[in-house]
């Protein structure tokens, strides 16, 4: 996989945006994505250190609409921390 493969999109959302302070960010990942293979896309995308990826399989919902009933679909997540000697990522500066 290339690292555009891994990396699907970034989770903006307020909780997410409180730890941009600590340079820790949220990512949906490929489910099939390591923690390694979050690391070395993450290196390799924003030309920055990770210290730490945490990863976290998100359960898809139940969702009932009338009388049909079915599940959003299921998703990894991946909180990465940066090094503290890192550049913070640019596409986040914006948004604080």
């Amino acid at each position: 996989m290339i690292a555009q493969d891994i990396i699907i999109r970034p989770i903006i959302t307020e909780k997410g945006m409180q730890d941009i302070v600590s340079k820790k960010y949220v990512f949906e990942v490929a489910k099939s994505a390591t923690k390694i293979d979050v690391k070395r896309a993450i290196e390799a995308l924003f030309k920055v250190k990770v210290q730490k990826v945490t990863t976290v399989h998100v359960r898809g919902q139940l969702r009932r609409q009338g009388r049909n009933e079915g599940y959003t679909r299921s998703w990894k997540k991946a909180y990465v921390q940066l090094t503290a000697d890192s550049k913070p990522i640019e596409f986040f500066e914006g948004m604080m």
